[in-house]
């Protein structure tokens, strides 16, 4: 009767020490196979649309917003243009980049009084607050 408790106790011991190695949790992929960057720029560019271009946000009417989400570069992006002009040269670029979910604000209108509300705004979405003003 001992060998027989000694071999499940031989049995118990290495599938404790199989299991053991068994590799850990896998982590959770981005929903749909997306990177961080454009998560965190479809969050804001909806928001920016919503806050600025579809509520006729008179200080934003003389700009159209120009969407390029779909980079294949890995940067996602959104473009304000004028509106009158809209291939002309963008006066803000809101983009982020790889697998990073940090969110880059540049261009001529950040340097006008307009740029503190940009960036502000932009904060704001960036850190899941959908809410148009600050005071929303």
């Amino acid at each position: 009767m001992r060998p027989t408790t000694t071999r499940l106790a031989l049995a118990a011991a290495a599938g404790l020490v199989l299991a053991s190695c068994q590799s850990g949790p896998k982590s959770t992929p981005a929903p749909a196979g997306k990177s961080a960057s454009l998560l965190a720029m479809e969050q804001v560019a909806i928001a920016a649309h919503k806050c600025w271009i579809a509520s006729k946000d008179p200080a934003f009417k003389q700009y159209q917003m120009a969407n390029e989400l779909n980079s294949f570069s890995g940067t996602p992006r959104f473009l304000l243009v004028p509106a009158k002009h809209y291939g002309g040269k963008p006066l803000l670029v809101v983009q982020a980049q790889g697998n990073s979910s940090r969110v880059d604000v540049f261009g001529p209108l950040m340097a006008e009084p307009l740029g503190a509300r940009i960036r502000s705004d932009i904060a704001r979405w960036q850190a899941g607050n959908p809410a148009c003003g600050a005071a929303a």
